[in-house]
């Protein structure tokens, strides 16, 4: 880019990407994954792309295949099987983004106490904290409380979150929604690390496998989720000040 006199914002009109990507790029060593990206930045930059992303040496019997599964860090067959201690560091390594999807979240509170002291000097050092939780009255916790067996406790679960979370409302930076959606997966995200729990029909979430994502892709894996969270969270509503 020096060579070429072309700076990072010229360089991502050019190739008609967000200038994060080229920042990406050129600061975290992501490699452009949507297909004829790197010939084309290759191409406004006059060079072979080779020169800019050169192919690592493949190491007996690894396949295309691999590049597939890059952005997964660990995978724990439960979500209770991962070291609390995880989720913490998961949380305080944030410092542009917190993103919590779920139904209830209620062991994430419960099992670190100083969540919500952590969320609002988050939120007072410049970081994102956006928190989308079930509306207790929607049809959709309903039918995933039968689907679990919970007995109708499922909607007084989120009410119990809300109340761990109400020293929350109304600071700045930190937003509150309730989302009225058949869920699919719960995310968490911190900035480019994120677990993921996939919801199995009839499994409670504790019992459902838990992924650990870290973006290093455009358009990846860790994109697709993140799309989902941006997707609910545009039809979400705010939740009332308990």
């Amino acid at each position: 880019m020096d060579k070429a006199g072309i700076s990072p914002d010229r360089l991502a009109e050019a190739v008609e990407v967000d200038p994060k990507s080229v920042w990406r790029w050129t600061n975290k060593g992501v490699i452009p994954r949507r297909v004829g990206m790197k010939a084309k930045v290759a191409d406004v930059l006059g060079v072979d792309e080779a020169e800019i992303w050169p192919q690592p040496p493949r190491s007996p019997g690894v396949t295309e295949d691999r590049e597939v599964t890059e952005e997964i860090v660990t995978v724990w067959a439960h979500r209770a099987d991962a070291p609390k201690a995880r989720w913490w560091a998961l949380l305080t390594a944030a410092e542009h983004h917190i993103d919590l999807l779920g139904y209830a979240m209620q062991f994430l509170p419960e099992d670190h106490s100083r969540l919500d002291r952590l969320l609002i000097d988050k939120a007072a050092a410049g970081c994102q904290v956006r928190i989308a939780l079930a509306d207790p009255d929607s049809p959709h916790v309903a039918e995933r409380d039968d689907e679990e067996g919970l007995g109708g406790t499922l909607s007084d679960r989120i009410r119990t979150t809300i109340d761990h979370f109400s020293s929350l409302f109304g600071v700045d930076g930190i937003d509150l929604r309730f989302h009225h959606t058949r869920m699919y997966n719960s995310i968490f995200r911190g900035d480019d690390a994120m677990f993921v729990t996939p919801h199995l029909y009839g499994l409670k979430g504790y019992r459902a496998p838990l992924l650990h994502l870290r973006r290093s892709v455009d358009d990846g894996m860790f994109d697709g989720f993140v799309a989902h969270f941006e997707r609910v969270w545009a039809s979400a509503t705010p939740i009332p000040t308990p």
